[in-house]
């Protein structure tokens, strides 16, 4: 297992993305390269800029790589709600997804201030070594 795969904010992003993929296959073509297109890069950044972070040298490099998760994740939010609003997502969907952003978003947000507090010096240390990496179930 990677790092970043034992850390709870990875998994509710990476959840957030499955979700977001699946649900954006019952959009309408006409949305293939508007919507769909937004909303799967910008769950993908969420993951993957966790994922980045966690490889890099130092606290300062997994912020900056947090905070680009953080606005990934404003991203998701407004265009959850577009969708709403135009009717291409059901009321299901929209809760489910809203929830599934949340979670994403608190867990990325608690990790950033995590982080934050440790200082600037990190090196590439081992999972356990972080205070928000937990064991997956």
């Amino acid at each position: 297992m990677m790092p970043y795969e034992r850390l709870t904010a990875w998994q509710a992003a990476h959840e957030l993305a499955l979700a977001i993929y699946k649900t954006t296959d019952a959009f309408p073509t006409t949305e293939r390269y508007g919507l769909t297109s937004q909303l799967r890069r910008a769950s993908f950044s969420v993951a993957a800029n966790i994922a980045e972070g966690v490889a890099k040298r130092g606290n300062g490099e997994l912020r900056r790589f947090l905070d680009i998760s953080i606005g990934s994740l404003s991203e998701i939010s407004y265009a959850l709600r577009l969708a709403k609003d135009l009717a291409i997502l059901t009321e299901e969907d929209s809760n489910r997804l809203d929830a599934l952003h949340s979670k994403a978003a608190k867990l990325t947000w608690g990790l950033y201030k995590s982080v934050r507090t440790r200082g600037t010096t990190r090196s590439r240390a081992s999972p356990s070594d972080h205070p928000t990496i937990r064991p997956s179930d």
